[in-house]
């Protein structure tokens, strides 16, 4: 059985979109997946896929068409195994000082280089950013709501789903996957 997080992208923001975490609960038992629970208010949930879930895209497809049906608007999710957010944890090449301030946002496909190349991060200092696999390791000791590489980041990666938690978020999450 493969345990995984769910990030829902935009919804609880400014009091729209609205998707209440036992709803999320139960939408994912409903899809017959186990243990679901859910973090904070911002659209974070892990769960124990069922046996013949065909596999994260698989999964994702049907959990976004749930969503829809249930709330009625499009919902983005990414889903991310145990092993793989443990990964992304492991591979963060960044001081996270406070970890309120520094936020990953993940990616619904790679980060190439190419796609980064654009941002001069070096002009936006202290903020500092590096690239993972499917996500970017952002530094923000100012904060976020000043913070411009965030947005950059969202730019260059236009077209695809990119959703960001803070640092704090991920560890949560990853504890709770590890049970």
């Amino acid at each position: 059985m493969t345990r995984y997080a769910a990030l829902l992208r935009g919804v609880n923001v400014g009091g729209r979109r609205k998707v209440p975490m036992a709803d999320l609960r139960e939408v994912l038992a409903g899809l017959g997946h186990t243990e679901p629970a859910t973090l904070l208010q911002s659209g974070n949930a892990v769960f124990t896929a069922r046996a013949g879930g065909g596999g994260a895209d698989a999964l994702r497809a049907e959990l976004e068409g749930a969503l829809a049906d249930r709330f009625g608007f499009p919902v983005e999710a990414l889903l991310r195994e145990e092993s793989e957010l443990a990964a992304v944890v492991d591979a963060n090449p960044l001081e996270v000082g406070d970890p309120s301030r520094f936020l990953i946002l993940f990616a619904d496909g790679p980060v190439a280089p190419a796609d980064l190349e654009g941002i001069d991060a070096g002009a936006y200092a202290p903020e500092a950013m590096a690239a993972g696999e499917r996500e970017v390791y952002l530094a923000l000791p100012e904060g976020l709501r000043n913070a411009k590489l965030p947005a950059l980041v969202e730019r260059a990666l236009r077209g695809r789903t990119v959703t960001g938690r803070n640092w704090r978020t991920v560890v949560r999450l990853l504890d709770m996957l590890r049970g």
